[in-house]
């Protein structure tokens, strides 16, 4: 008997889950579009706007085939290990609001700038954005050494 393929691990745990979830619960961005929904002990961040999930889908999968060489990734549709995500969420927000020079950290705003001025995610500056994509590091843990 033939079963069904298991479904591969998405970061999402809905079809309204945000892409850019491990960002916004790391704090390293925030989004006037997200809704925290709390399911027993998990925090789940799902996207209240079904354009916003597509923008936001089409920058993540663009950040990831533009930073699969510099981040050492696997072939698209595989899962992530949580760092690799992390730092492809983060550093990619990250990158991409000091290429806007956005002062704010808001993804919405950032994604809606960036198609405004470049006038598709596709012609971003990717020659600038997968360099300080890769360069990011999470905040270390404890005390700061004297």
């Amino acid at each position: 008997m033939d079963e069904p393929p298991l479904p591969v691990a998405l970061c999402c745990d809905s079809e309204r889950g945000c892409v850019f979830a491990k960002a916004l619960l790391s704090h390293t961005a925030s989004c006037s579009l997200s809704q925290r929904r709390a399911v027993a002990e998990r925090v789940l961040v799902e996207c209240s706007s079904p354009v916003s999930h597509t923008n936001c889908s089409t920058l993540l999968a663009l950040m990831h085939e533009r930073a699969r060489f510099a981040l050492r990734l696997g072939a698209p549709g595989r899962p992530l290990m949580h760092m690799q995500a992390l730092r492809l969420q983060c550093g990619g927000l990250v990158a991409l609001q000091h290429v806007l020079a956005s002062p704010a950290r808001d993804v919405h705003a950032m994604v809606g700038a960036a198609q405004q001025r470049h006038g598709s995610l596709t012609e971003l500056p990717w020659e600038a954005l997968v360099p300080a994509l890769a360069a990011w590091q999470p905040a270390r843990r404890g005390r700061a050494r004297p």
